[in-house]
């Protein structure tokens, strides 16, 4: 009888935790009717463990020797990022911008340039999903850049027969839940994409060694 084949954790697999954890966090954001800070640092929070447990795993188990340091530094800015934002007694509107923003402008430039370095290795699938995924992040911070925490908008629907108000912190809840989601898509199609086989990725670093 052979021997069955032992399951190996892929890069297309961390990819679709990624975008799993990305899923249900755009998930509980879209379907809540409280989008202030308090929901927004909670469904973050967690996001941000998860995602860190996801990239510890990639460092370990994924990631080859001598390229785990991005996979490692990504890993500590979510878990950072994460356990800040579950601290309940220090929840507020300042500390979801200035969590959220940090957060993402350090992990999209460190996804950013690592997809860089690999494409640098030739290793351009990978490349191409760090690009995406790290450009989209630093747009977030970046976007979430031009929202004030103090911005009011006061206004009266007719059919609901009362006064709503939109603040700055319900649209920055609401780009977090956007992003989110469109990263949980992007994610998903990458996870599921063929994934090139290493021997090839190998044979074109050679390749590229001999002629240098």
């Amino acid at each position: 009888m052979p021997a069955s084949t032992p399951l190996r954790v892929t890069s297309g697999h961390i990819q679709l935790l990624r975008a799993l954890f990305a899923a249900i966090a755009a998930l509980m954001i879209t379907f809540s009717p409280d989008h202030s800070s308090e929901v927004g640092l909670a469904v973050f929070g967690g996001f941000g463990i998860a995602t860190a447990l996801v990239f510890a795993v990639a460092a370990w188990l994924v990631a080859p020797a001598g390229q785990r340091g991005s996979a490692i530094l990504l890993a500590a800015i979510h878990l950072a990022a994460g356990m800040a934002a579950s601290a309940v007694a220090l929840r507020s509107d300042t500390l979801f911008f200035v969590v959220v923003i940090a957060w993402a402008l350090l992990a999209g430039l460190t996804e950013l340039l690592a997809a860089i370095l690999q494409r640098a290795r030739l290793d351009r699938s990978a490349a191409r999903d760090g690009i995406a995924v790290g450009g989209l992040t630093m747009l977030l911070g970046l976007a979430l850049l031009f929202v004030s925490p103090s911005y009011e908008l006061h206004y009266f629907i007719e059919e609901a027969g009362r006064e709503f108000t939109l603040t700055g912190t319900t649209i920055a809840v609401g780009l977090l839940g956007g992003y989110a989601a469109v990263a949980a898509v992007f994610l998903g199609i990458a996870g599921f994409s063929p994934q090139p086989a290493a021997t090839d990725t190998d044979a074109a670093v050679t390749a590229q060694e001999d002629l240098s």
